[in-house]
Order: C-alpha cells, then sequence, then structure tokens
C-alpha cells in the first residue's frame, strides 16, 4: 500500500470515528432528555428506585411504596404506619367539600370517571387543600427559629399568630368552620406522641403546633386536620409542597369514591342547587335596551 493510500485510509478512519462519536454524543443526549432516578425500564424490566417491582409485588404495601417513590428509600415500619395515618384521616370530608361536590356535579354531566376525579382534585388548592402545605412551612419557620436563637417557642408561636392577625389571615391548621373540635385531631396526635415516645420522630413539630394552639386557646380555635397532618408531615421531613401532593393523593381516594356513588344515581346534570331551588339574583332590575 502506497503512502497515498495509507494516508487516504487513516483520514476515512479517522472521520468514521468521529461520526461515530458524534452520533454517540447525539444519542446520549436524546436518552438524556427523560432521564429520572425514579424507574428504569428496559424490555422486560421495570425497577422502582432500583428494586425489580416483581420483588416489590406482595411485600410491600401501598404506602411503602408511596414513600419509596416520592423520597427514594423505604421507610421504616414506624414511619409508614404514621404516614398512613394521615393519610387515612384526610381521604374524605363528606359532599359539602368543594373538591368532592365538583367531582359529583362532573360524573353527573357525561364525563368519564378519570375526569370526574380530576375535576375535583384541579379545585385543590390554597384555599381549599392548601392549608396542610402552609402549616408544615408555618412549623418549619417555628422549628428552625427556635433552634437557631433559642427563644420560647411560646413567645415564637405569639409572634405568629400576632403576624396573621395583623394581615387579616387565617392560622392554617387551626380552627374548623364545621367542627367545634375535630375529630382527627386526638388520636392521630396520639399517634404522634406515641412514636415520638418510642424515637420514630424528634417531637420538635409536634412542640411548635401545640405551642400555637395554646396561643389560640382563649379563643377555642384548636388544631384542625390540616394541622395535626402537618405535625406528622413535619415529623417525617416530608417538604411542604410534597405534604400537599400527599393530600391531594389521599383526598383522590374520598373524590373518587363519591363520583363513583353519584355514577349510579342515575342523576344527569347534577347542579349546586337542587331542582326546584334557583340563586339569588343581585343584579339591577329588568329593563329594556
Amino acid at each position: 500500500m502506497s503512502a497515498d493510500d495509507r494516508a487516504d485510509l487513516e483520514a476515512r478512519l479517522a472521520a468514521a470515528q468521529a461520526e461515530a462519536a458524534r452520533l454517540e454524543a447525539q444519542i446520549a443526549s436524546t436518552t438524556a432528555w427523560w432521564s429520572t432516578g425514579i424507574t428504569k425500564i428496559e424490555p422486560g424490566v421495570i425497577e422502582l428506585r432500583g428494586y425489580p417491582v416483581q420483588q416489590l409485588i406482595g411485600n410491600l404495601g401501598f404506602v411503602e411504596t408511596v414513600w419509596l417513590m416520592t423520597r427514594g428509600e423505604r421507610p421504616e415500619p414506624a414511619q409508614a404506619a404514621l404516614l398512613e395515618a394521615a393519610l387515612v384521616a384526610s381521604v374524605d370530608h363528606g359532599p359539602q367539600a368543594p373538591s368532592i361536590a365538583g367531582a359529583r356535579m362532573a360524573i353527573t354531566c357525561g364525563v368519564g370517571l378519570n375526569s370526574a376525579v380530576a375535576n375535583g382534585v384541579n379545585v385543590l388548592g390554597d384555599t381549599h387543600g392548601g392549608a396542610g402545605q402552609q402549616c408544615v412551612q408555618l412549623l418549619n419557620r417555628l422549628v428552625a427559629s427556635h433552634r437557631d436563637t433559642g427563644a420560647p417557642l411560646d413567645e415564637l408561636a405569639a409572634a405568629e399568630v400576632a403576624a396573621h392577625k395583623a394581615r387579616g389571615e387565617f392560622v392554617p391548621g387551626f380552627g374548623h368552620r364545621f367542627h367545634p373540635r375535630d375529630p382527627r385531631r386526638d388520636p392521630l396526635l396520639a399517634l404522634v406522641e406515641r412514636a415520638r415516645d418510642e424515637g420514630v420522630v424528634e417531637g420538635s413539630h409536634l412542640d411548635a403546633a401545640l405551642a400555637v394552639e395554646g396561643v389560640l386557646a382563649s379563643r377555642n380555635v384548636p388544631m384542625n386536620i390540616d394541622g395535626v397532618s402537618a405535625v406528622v408531615y413535619g415529623e417525617l421531613g416530608i417538604e411542604p409542597e410534597l405534604a400537599r401532593g400527599l393530600f391531594v393523593l389521599s383526598r383522590s381516594v374520598g373524590i373518587l369514591a363519591h363520583a363513583w356513588e353519584e355514577r349510579g344515581s342515575g342523576q344527569r346534570i347534577k347542579g349546586p342547587l337542587p331542582k326546584g331551588f334557583l340563586a339569588d339574583y343581585t343584579g339591577p332590575a329588568t329593563r329594556d335596551l
């Protein structure tokens, strides 16, 4: 082979190697587009956070799987039990709740069950469904301030309550428009106290919530389900926004149950008022154009 032929061959080889490297980089960039540390999917392979799904089936509970999927590792049994208690406590609050009512009305309009559930979930916002997240944030502030400054929790709680009052805002997680004392408070709080005594959780968020409740005691405003759930989420180290997501997951069960029940009622286009009732009209009197 002549020197020219050898040089030509080497040039072609170098060009081919460069093209292969370019294609490899392009493929890597493409597969990285939806990269995830949650689920590994290949033909015949499903792994959740590194665990083969066939090992999880029948061996890991649903709440444990929720923890694994959202937080990356399996919970301790006592942690999973505490989270499950909070999720059970939040599952439903009757057809007068906007999220439930919305789903029940939607299902009578001929939409599918999934659309009715989505309709209910989509009204869970800052006002209806957001107090738990807001309370976790409040408790996080109190716990952090107490640790950083050493100020007594009751003083910090009083300042938080005063700040909310000055802004004309409710203290999230305390008081209930329907229940003088939320029936979900005591059993769930007792589980948190037991978990603290057993060393499962630290108890700092529990102390912060009780301090706020103490400040509000003169007004008879006890902790509600959002507050006591926030204690659970805070003690378990769950971020505030994820706490709301877990509440939505819990309430979805109630929304589903109500939508399914309403599906069987045979009602069509069920509005917010029973038949024969019309909303009050408060606009101008009838007038000519």
